[in-house]
């Protein structure tokens, strides 16, 4: 670690309010598998997965293929979506075909995602919003295509004159709202870092 040099902190844009259309995918227990087929995980390379969002599910009947969801930006789903196999190219996919936001049903005795994709999510920076039944169902009738905002630091959606609140874990939010992943957040603590260093090779 001797002589490391830190490489400048790099903040992305943050996510503060957001305005998009809704794509619905009612179902429950949407398995990691679904959204990125595991056939796919070899690639080198970290960018090219958008394209490849749901392709074994793809089709004229399919949610994200309807009319209705063209142009979505945001992605509502139904409980413990993310569930199966741990990967990032799940959330990858999912960046990269222009989702923003996913809004998941949270039941009283099911979470809206596995502990595992929402890790990953947090680690990417992909806002995942989790939503109790009432709420939930007032997002998912308004049926894709349609407009809402999310506004993270008052952690609100509005729609058609009505607000509903969401709760999110404020340490996620912190690195949502200033636009940091795990890199960046370490970052932040670089001269703290190298001053440590330099101590420990001069004591060595």
């Amino acid at each position: 670690m001797n002589g490391i040099s830190y490489a400048k902190l790099i903040v992305v844009e943050g996510f503060t309010t957001y305005s998009g259309k809704i794509a619905v995918i009612a179902d429950d227990n949407i398995d990691t598998d679904r959204i990125m087929p595991a056939r796919f995980l070899s690639r080198v390379s970290k960018s090219g997965y958008g394209e490849l969002l749901f392709n074994d599910v793809r089709g004229a009947d399919f949610a994200l293929d309807k009319a209705g969801a063209k142009d979505s930006t945001i992605l509502v789903v139904g409980n413990n979506f993310g569930c199966g196999s741990s990967r990032e190219h799940a959330v990858w996919a999912l960046q990269q075909a222009g989702y923003k936001a996913v809004i998941s049903h949270r039941k009283p005795d099911a979470p809206g995602y596995s502990d595992i994709f929402r890790q990953n999510a947090a680690n990417c920076g992909l806002l995942l919003i989790e939503l109790p039944t009432e709420s939930h169902s007032k997002v998912a009738d308004l049926g894709s295509g349609s407009e809402v905002k999310i506004d993270l630091p008052s952690q609100t959606i509005t729609f058609d004159n009505t607000e509903v609140r969401f709760e999110i874990n404020s340490a996620t939010k912190h690195a949502l709202v200033e636009g940091l992943d795990l890199i960046g957040t370490t970052l932040r603590y670089a001269d703290q870092i190298s001053a440590y260093e330099a101590k420990e090779t001069v004591t060595r």
